[in-house]
């Protein structure tokens, strides 16, 4: 580690709050150095030509979405996968594609529990319902950046992300990029849209 220069931003010095400990690579109690600014600094970096640049003006939250529907190719990779119990199963002739605007902290994703009426966000039970699909499948949720995340919820048939052949492990949530697929039972598959 190279230290930072003696007389410039974060050497040695009295600072505010605790550091990284004495003599630490910013000096005792020192934080910044290496061009980052000092905890509590509101000057912005330099712009073009050595000024300073303007502070950006905050951005309203940013809409995801989520296209729902059959997934052919999906399908057949399943179908390879699964056993004997698959063989009666085929792709729906029509389904259309659903919509839906991701809002709130998360988002559901299973069939109709007929016997409770309890039922998801993305409700997979109509027709054609998708029978790989667990009650209580997966939850989108959304990240503190505003970012969304799925997560298997210990679901019988699992969940995988971008055709992989590996479900994701249960209970963990598995960040999410704009464009990537959730595949969930036979052949549904929701694609994450950002904006």
């Amino acid at each position: 580690m190279i230290p930072p220069p003696a007389d410039g931003p974060g050497g040695p010095g009295p600072g505010p709050g605790p550091g990284p400990g004495p003599g630490g690579p910013n000096g005792p109690g020192r934080r910044g150095g290496y061009g980052y600014p000092q905890p509590g600094a509101t000057q912005a970096p330099p712009g073009p030509g050595g000024f300073p640049q303007q502070p950006r003006q905050p951005q309203g939250p940013t809409t995801w979405t989520a296209t729902i529907g059959p997934d052919r190719e999906y399908f057949m990779a399943m179908m390879q996968r699964s056993g004997p119990e698959a063989a009666g199963l085929n792709l729906p002739a029509y389904s259309p594609e659903q919509q839906r605007t991701l809002t709130g902290n998360q988002i559901t994703i299973g069939r109709r529990r007929h016997s409770t009426g309890d039922t998801p966000d993305i409700d997979l039970s109509t027709p054609p319902e998708d029978p790989g699909v667990s009650h209580q499948h997966a939850v989108l949720v959304q990240q503190p950046d505003g970012t969304w995340a799925v997560v298997d919820q210990n679901s019988t048939n699992g969940t995988t992300v971008n055709g992989s052949d590996e479900p994701i492990q249960p209970f963990v949530p598995v960040p999410l990029q704009d464009g990537d697929r959730v595949h969930v039972g036979a052949w549904t598959t929701i694609t994450i849209h950002r904006g």
